[in-house]
């Protein structure tokens, strides 16, 4: 029975699993496959490099830099956190990043993008996290309004999240049937339909079924959370998730808001980390 890790996404609320996995690291505990979107991915691909304390590392660090996020990066380059810097002078420079354990750890790890012509999420099998795997990496971060399309191999992608923000029932099928959901918002959450609906329109003018899928986001969103406690309740799934709001901004990057979510997520992860033992058994 393979065992995997769900990772929500979220923005700067993916500093809550920072903490959680953080945690596993720290006490050996292991899955056969992780999936992660968006910030659940750019954070939790740290868990197959081993790389503990990574992420809120180089958030605090970089966190204020133009380079990494800002109206001044967005203005320049189209692109609120900028490419260049994110995805390539910080993992290969300023806070290099683990490639030779990232490729040799078996745990298979997937990224969710969303593919800007279908509307439909792609999981893609990130084997080294290098060249057009780290463009995965990043589309998958990258939402609509602050972020180009990212485009690989003739084709173009957008936030994982737009189409597949929860994807344990996904995951499952790709063979990881007891699985770990880390959730960035509060059990009792219930998303509502988004804003912005002329300017989402403007920017996915070109991707009429992209758009529709975001429109119905919140509609899948609910029904994936629906699907996650079933899953729970039948024994097939353990739920981490904040005990109330984390109370911060999808760009948030002050060093104390991220080093207080980083803790929410440790407190909680140490707090269940007899029970999550016992389910992984």
């Amino acid at each position: 029975m393979k065992t995997g890790i769900v990772m929500e996404g979220g923005g700067m609320r993916g500093m809550f699993t920072a903490g959680v996995i953080d945690v596993f690291l720290e006490n050996s505990i292991k899955f056969d496959g992780a999936v992660g979107v968006s910030a659940g991915a750019t954070f939790g691909c740290n868990l197959k490099s081993k790389q503990a304390g990574r992420a809120l590392r180089y958030n605090k660090k970089y966190g204020r830099d133009w380079r990494y996020c800002s109206l001044r990066s967005l203005f320049l380059t189209g692109d609120l956190f900028g490419a260049d810097f994110c995805y390539k002078k910080l993992p290969e420079e300023l806070d290099p990043f683990d490639w030779e354990t990232f490729a040799s750890n078996p745990l298979e790890f997937y990224c969710v993008v969303s593919d800007c012509q279908t509307g439909n999420p792609v999981f893609k099998k990130l084997e080294t996290c290098r060249g057009a795997e780290m463009d995965y990496m990043r589309a998958s971060a990258s939402l609509p309004l602050v972020s180009h399309a990212v485009k690989i191999d003739g084709k173009e992608y957008l936030d994982g999240g737009m189409t597949d923000s929860i994807p344990l029932k996904a995951f499952e099928n790709l063979g990881f049937v007891k699985n770990v959901v880390v959730l960035t918002q509060p059990e009792e959450f219930t998303k509502k339909p988004g804003g912005f609906k002329f300017l989402i329109k403007l920017a996915l003018r070109k991707y009429p079924l992209l758009m529709e899928a975001w429109f119905n986001r919140h509609n899948v969103y609910n029904e994936e959370r629906e699907y996650v406690f079933k899953r729970r309740e039948e024994g097939n799934a353990f739920v981490i998730a904040p005990e109330k709001p984390l109370e911060i901004g999808r760009t948030e990057l002050k060093p104390e808001a991220l080093q207080r979510v980083y803790d929410e997520g440790r407190r909680t992860a140490l707090k269940n980390l007899d029970k999550i033992k016992a389910f992984l058994g």
